[in-house]
């Protein structure tokens, strides 16, 4: 069985054609403009607004839209036209009164007129991209009212004249007395509060009466007159007593800052920031006095003492003001570098301060980290930076530092290695590769050193037996801050593993040299005491060899005890006192009985030498600031490492610039080195006339204050 066949319906338009009378238009417009006309002359009672619609509709339904919208348009300009001839001849004060009646006449036409007319407006505007009746009734009384050249210029005269009236009234008869009466107010207040006031109180009250100002102009005065009454309020209570507010004894700002008042701080910022040079006198004072206390600090002998808990002082201040800047100052860049300059100022005073801000890293790498998150870590290196960056001489806190982790490293005492790289990176980012290459090598050198081991005790696996065992550190000279010093005598069982790393090592690396820096070492021995009490005494290598010289004598002189040795006498003595003279350590017994050491000391073997301690560490010091001696040392030193930089500094300069005068190139050098210290003007003197001697550079034959570099 086929499908159906599917049909298709279509409904078409109905095809007879409605005949409209041919003055169907003309006749139903005529109705609508005199519909518009009554309305315009307030004869609007007796129209029926149905009928009226209707006829719009019937209008635009049949095509003659564009009729009804044009007649439109031409019959309310018409109106507006005569609207525009009744303002004009209205006179004086009548004007403005005349323009708002007729005005409120337009907008109630309007609105009747766009009622009669909304199927216009809804269908036929829209499609034909026309103006809304609305719209079209405002643009139109614009056009023929506002912009009549009569209407125009005499309706801004007339405005401008009422401002100006209205101002002048409020000015001169209200605003201008308020004001001189409010100043004399304020300040007879002001002188009465300041007397009788701390600080803060003052503060409290003079902000108080800001508020209050403020809320009064808020509820009945002119909002123009805000900026009048508060620039009265705080030139009387603010600007006229800032200096004794900032001075007051026992309440000024120096105790405000002491006793950590966020509040009153934050409150003096906010009320000072308000007059001329209000901050720069709260910042003053408190420079002023972050200085003196600072420079208190760093010269303080007591503090001096300690440099770990010298170097935590500064930290804790700098925390204080960074808090105080951030909480109470809206974290203000002027008062931050107010701040830094003064941290600059008074560390520098001390010439020590590169040597203990080192002492402090290396207390806190040695010790004070353990147990620290990987974050806490962070914050206290990067506070410890902020305080490296305020040193001039930071090319000494590298020479400390360099020596401090070279102790960490050698004795094994570091806590946490990725501590200490990260300490490491910290610098490299702040003054480049060549401030921290030689700190990296050494630690390449300890992890070449454990390969170097393991590759020695495989070597001699069969040959080792009971002996003693050695674990050699291999530094590569001028990485590590070591000294030139002659080896003491090592015992005869030592030197045999010794001479055995020795020949391992020249075999598998060659064009070297092996040179034993015996001042450095650590050993540990086995000792047995009376009554067969044994231990394991952890001592320095020259420790050692010192003790071993008692397995073959029970008693030695300190003259036998050099000579058997070979230690320098100021090691050796040292030596003798932590073996001797130090309680809970003393394996060895000294006669006379006295914390020095003689030349005609004898030494004995402390046969009753006890210890709870299985294990017994014997002058493992930690780093601790140089001696007098060893400070010049180290200064001379960082003098002499100086000379081919300021050197290197000069060449480039005068290479470049090929002729200079002395002061450029003084000014020029101190600029290119002050990352890492600040030259000394009179050094820049004579590395100039040594270069000269070596004819890098020649003076000028008719100026000597001139250099010419010489290719």
């Amino acid at each position: 069985m086929s499908a159906q066949k599917k049909r298709t319906f279509k409904i078409e338009a109905f095809k007879h054609r409605v005949e409209l009378d041919p003055k169907y238009a003309e006749r139903t417009w005529k109705v609508l403009e005199h519909a518009i006309h009554e309305i315009y002359n307030h004869n609007a009672s007796g129209l029926s607004f149905e009928e009226l619609y209707r006829n719009a509709y019937n209008m635009v339904l049949h095509k003659y839209g564009e009729k009804l919208y044009s007649g439109l348009v031409t019959t309310m300009s018409g109106h507006l036209k005569e609207i525009a001839k009744s303002i004009e001849d209205s006179q004086g004060g009548l004007f403005l009164e005349e323009l708002d009646r007729k005005w409120g006449d337009h907008n109630k036409a309007l609105q009747m007129i766009r009622d009669i007319l909304m199927y216009m407006d809804r269908t036929f505007v829209p499609s034909n991209h026309k103006t809304p009746v609305h719209e079209l009734g405002l643009n139109l009384w614009r056009d023929n009212i506002i912009h009549s050249g009569k209407i125009q210029t005499r309706l801004l005269d007339t405005l401008l004249d009422l401002i100006h009236r209205e101002r002048t009234v409020y000015q001169e008869d209200f605003e201008k007395p308020f004001l001189e009466v409010s100043a004399s107010f304020y300040s007879g207040e002001s002188q009465q509060l300041i007397e009788c006031c701390d600080c803060g109180e003052y503060l409290r009250k003079a902000e108080r009466r800001l508020t209050e100002e403020t809320e009064r102009v808020s509820h009945y005065l002119d909002v123009k007159s805000e900026v009048k009454i508060t620039s009265v309020v705080e030139g009387e209570m603010i600007a006229n007593h800032m200096q004794r507010l900032v001075h007051m004894e026992n309440s000024g700002l120096v105790n405000i800052l002491v006793d950590d008042r966020y509040e009153d701080l934050s409150r003096m910022y906010n009320l000072f920031r308000r007059v001329p040079d209000g901050l720069s006198t709260v910042r003053d004072v408190m420079t002023s006095h972050l200085r003196e206390t600072g420079k208190q600090l760093v010269s303080d002998p007591e503090r001096l003492k300690d440099p770990v808990d010298f170097v935590q002082h500064l930290l804790d201040e700098k925390d204080k003001y960074d808090k105080i800047i951030s909480k109470a100052f809206n974290n203000d860049k002027s008062f931050q570098n107010a701040l830094n300059s003064s941290f600059e100022y008074f560390i520098n005073l001390n010439n020590r301060s590169p040597e203990f801000i080192s002492l402090y890293v290396d207390d806190k790498l040695r010790k004070g980290l353990k147990g620290v998150s990987e974050e806490d870590v962070e914050v206290v290196l990067d506070k410890v930076m902020m305080l490296f960056r305020y040193l001039q001489e930071k090319d000494v806190f590298e020479k400390y530092y360099k020596q401090h982790l070279a102790k960490r490293l050698l004795s094994g005492k570091t806590a946490s290695d990725d501590a200490e790289r990260s300490m490491i990176v910290k610098l490299k980012t702040e003054c480049g590769y060549q401030f921290t290459s030689k700190l990296e090598g050494m630690f390449t050198d300890m992890k070449t050193s454990v390969d170097t081991m393991q590759g020695f005790y495989a070597s001699q696996y069969s040959e080792t037996g009971d002996g003693p065992t050695v674990a050699v550190q291999v530094l590569t000279t001028g990485s590590w801050p070591t000294q030139p010093s002659a080896p003491c005598n090592l015992p005869a069982e030592i030197l045999g593993i010794c001479d055995k790393f020795r020949t391992y090592y020249l075999g598998t690396h060659t064009g070297r040299r092996l040179t034993w820096q015996t001042n450095m070492g650590t050993a540990d021995i086995k000792a047995t005491f009376g009554k067969g009490q044994k231990h394991e005494l952890n001592v320095s290598t020259y420790q050692m060899c010192i003790l071993m010289l008692f397995n073959s004598a029970d008693q030695l002189t300190y003259r036998e005890i050099e000579q058997g040795t070979d230690i320098p006498a100021p090691d050796l003595k040292r030596c003798l006192q932590s073996l001797a003279c130090v309680k809970g350590k003393n394996v060895l017994r000294k006669e006379p009985m006295s914390k020095d050491i003689a030349e005609d000391d004898a030494f004995y073997f402390n046969d009753k030498f006890t210890s709870k301690f299985i294990k017994v560490k014997i002058g493992t010091v930690a780093a601790q600031k140089e001696s007098e001696p060893e400070k010049q040392e180290t200064r001379q030193r960082v003098e002499e490492d100086r000379k081919p930089q300021i050197e290197a500094a000069i060449v480039r300069i005068m290479k470049s610039r090929r002729v200079l005068d002395h002061n450029t190139i003084v000014t020029e050098v101190t600029s290119q080195l002050q990352s890492r210290f600040l030259p000394n003007p009179v050094v820049i003197k004579k590395r100039i006339e040594s270069l000269i001697e070596r004819e890098f550079l020649e003076r000028d034959k008719n100026d000597r204050k001139l250099y010419r570099y010489l290719a």
